[in-house]
C-alpha cells in the first residue's frame, strides 16, 4: 500500500510540474468572421508559439466566443471583460479579436497590449480585407512575444537578434515579420498605410504596455472600411436577390419584344450607359436601405464617428451586393440576346450597320431598364439575411445577448440567495419546533414531579 502511495505521489507531481511548464493562450473572437479566422489558426498557433516565442514551455490555445467583444466598442470595457474571461479559464494570456473599429484619442488603433495583465486587443476591420489570417495570425504571435518577453528598448533589442538567428525558421514556418518592433510584415497595404508603434506614458493608460496605430489617417479610414465591408460578408447576401432577379428579368425580357430599347441600344454613347448603370444602382441600394431599414441611428452607437462608418459600411455592402446581382442580370440579358435577337433583324430595326458589340450594349440597357422599372419596389426574400450583413444590426443583436446572459446570472443569483435563505427559514423553524418539544417535556415531567411529591414518592425514582 506504501508502495501504490509513491507511485500516486509521484505521478501527482509529474503532472503539476507538466501543468506548471504548460503556458496557455486564450483566444477570445468576437462572433462570425472573427470567430471563423481565429478557429483556422488556433491549432497551428500552439507550434508557431513555442518554436518562435518561447522553446521552454509547451503552449496550449483555446478559442472562446464572447458577444461582448463584438458589441462593445470601447477597448477598456473589451479589456476588462477579456482579463474577467482570462481569470474564470486560467489562462496566462489572453488575445481579444473585435470586429468593430477602435479609436484612441482620435487616431485609429490596430492593436494594443498590458504586458502586467497578459491581455490584448485587435482590431480585425483595421487589418484591410486581404490576406487576413496571415496578418492576424502574426498580429497575434507578436502581441503574446510583447506581453511574454516585454515591451521595452531592452526586451525588443534581445527578440531583435533572436527573430535575425531564427529568420530561416521563421520564413519556413510562413511568418514574414522580421522586426520585433513590428505589428506584422509590410505588404503592399503596410507600405500604403504605414503601422505606427507607440508606447503610452500617460497615467490614465498605464496599463497599456504597447500600441499600434494608423499613421496616415483617411487611408487608414480607407482600409478600416475595406475591412469593415469584408467583416459584413457581401456575398451572404446574394440569395437574398433570387426574387429582383427573376423580377427585373421577367420586366426586361417583356421590354425587348419593342423595338425601343433595340434603337436605343444603337444610339447610346458609353457615358449615358454608365449613368444609366450608376443611376439604377444608386436607386436599387437606396430603395433596399429604406425598405429594409438599415439607416443608422446615431442614438444607438452613441457617436458620429461610428454612426458614419456603420453606415457607409452598410452603403458599400449592399453596393457590392447589388453589382453582384447587376453583372447576373447582365448575363442573363446576354444570353437571351444572343439567341433570339437575329443579327439581320437588329441592323433593320436600328437601321444603321451593326458589329458584335451591339448586343451587349443592348444586354446592358436591358439590365438598368429592369433594375429602375421591376426591381424597385420588390422586397428580398430574407429580411433577417439583409440585416445581418450590417454592423448596427449586428451589434444591437451582440447586445441583447449580452444583456439576456447577465440577466440570466442575476437571477440565477437570486434564485440561490432565496433558495439558501429558505433553508435558514426551515432550519430556525425546526429549531423552534425543538425547543417547544423540550418545554412540552420539561412541563411533563415538572408535572410528574408533582404528582409524585403529592403521593408522597421521591421524585426522580420512576
Amino acid at each position: 500500500m506504501a508502495q501504490d502511495h509513491g507511485d500516486g505521489s509521484r505521478e501527482s507531481t509529474t503532472r503539476e510540474a507538466r501543468s506548471e511548464d504548460t503556458l496557455r493562450l486564450g483566444l477570445v473572437p468576437a462572433p462570425e468572421l472573427p470567430e471563423r479566422v481565429a478557429g483556422q489558426i488556433a491549432d497551428e498557433l500552439s507550434d508557431l508559439l513555442g518554436r518562435h516565442t518561447d522553446d521552454r514551455h509547451r503552449w496550449r490555445v483555446e478559442c472562446v466566443t464572447d458577444a461582448l467583444v463584438g458589441a462593445e466598442d470601447s477597448a477598456d470595457n473589451v479589456i476588462d471583460q477579456a482579463e474577467r474571461i482570462k481569470r474564470d479559464h486560467g489562462w496566462h494570456y489572453v488575445v481579444c479579436i473585435t470586429d468593430l473599429p477602435l479609436f484612441r484619442d482620435g487616431r485609429l488603433t490596430l492593436a494594443e497590449a498590458s504586458e502586467n495583465l497578459g491581455v490584448a486587443i485587435i482590431s480585425q476591420p483595421a487589418l484591410g480585407i486581404s490576406p487576413l489570417r496571415r496578418r492576424l495570425r502574426e498580429a497575434i504571435l507578436h502581441l503574446v512575444n510583447e506581453m511574454h518577453h516585454g515591451s521595452d528598448g531592452e526586451e525588443r533589442e534581445r527578440q531583435q537578434r533572436h527573430l535575425e538567428q531564427r529568420r530561416e525558421a521563421r520564413e519556413r514556418s510562413g511568418i514574414r515579420n522580421r522586426n520585433s518592433r513590428e505589428l506584422m510584415a509590410w505588404r503592399l497595404s503596410e507600405r500604403l498605410v504605414p503601422i505606427r508603434r507607440v508606447t503610452p506614458s500617460d497615467e490614465r493608460e498605464k496599463h497599456i504596455d504597447v500600441r499600434f496605430f494608423s499613421a496616415g489617417k483617411w487611408r487608414g479610414y480607407a482600409k478600416l472600411l475595406g475591412g469593415m465591408v469584408r467583416a459584413n460578408r457581401p456575398w451572404t447576401i446574394l440569395p437574398a436577390f433570387r426574387r429582383i432577379v427573376a423580377v427585373a428579368f421577367a420586366t426586361g425580357a417583356y421590354g425587348l419584344i419593342f423595338p425601343s430599347l433595340w434603337k436605343l441600344s444603337a444610339a447610346y454613347e458609353l457615358y449615358r450607359f454608365v449613368i444609366l448603370m450608376i443611376a439604377a444602382m444608386a436607386a436599387m441600394v437606396t430603395w433596399l436601405i429604406l425598405d429594409h431599414g438599415l439607416w443608422e441611428p446615431r442614438r444607438y452607437s452613441g457617436s458620429n464617428r461610428l454612426t458614419s462608418f456603420y453606415n457607409l459600411t452598410t452603403v458599400l455592402t449592399l453596393t457590392a451586393g447589388v453589382a453582384c446581382y447587376y453583372v447576373i442580370l447582365f448575363a442573363l440579358f446576354l444570353a437571351a440576346v444572343i439567341l433570339f435577337v437575329p443579327a439581320d433583324l437588329l441592323e433593320t430595326t436600328v437601321g444603321q450597320s451593326i458589329n458584335w458589340l451591339n448586343f451587349p450594349a443592348l444586354a446592358w440597357l436591358a439590365a438598368s431598364v429592369a433594375t429602375v422599372a421591376g426591381a424597385l419596389g420588390s422586397s428580398l426574400e430574407s429580411d433577417e439575411t439583409i440585416r445581418s450583413a450590417t454592423y448596427g444590426y449586428r451589434q444591437q443583436l451582440r447586445q441583447r445577448k449580452v444583456k439576456e446572459r447577465q440577466q440570466q446570472a442575476q437571477e440565477e443569483r437570486q434564485g440561490g440567495a432565496n433558495k439558501g435563505g429558505a433553508e435558514i427559514r426551515g432550519t430556525d423553524k425546526e429549531s423552534d419546533n425543538g425547543n417547544g418539544g423540550n418545554e412540552d417535556y420539561e412541563n411533563g415531567v415538572g408535572a410528574a414531579e408533582d404528582r409524585k411529591a403529592g403521593r408522597g414518592e421521591p421524585p426522580g425514582d420512576e
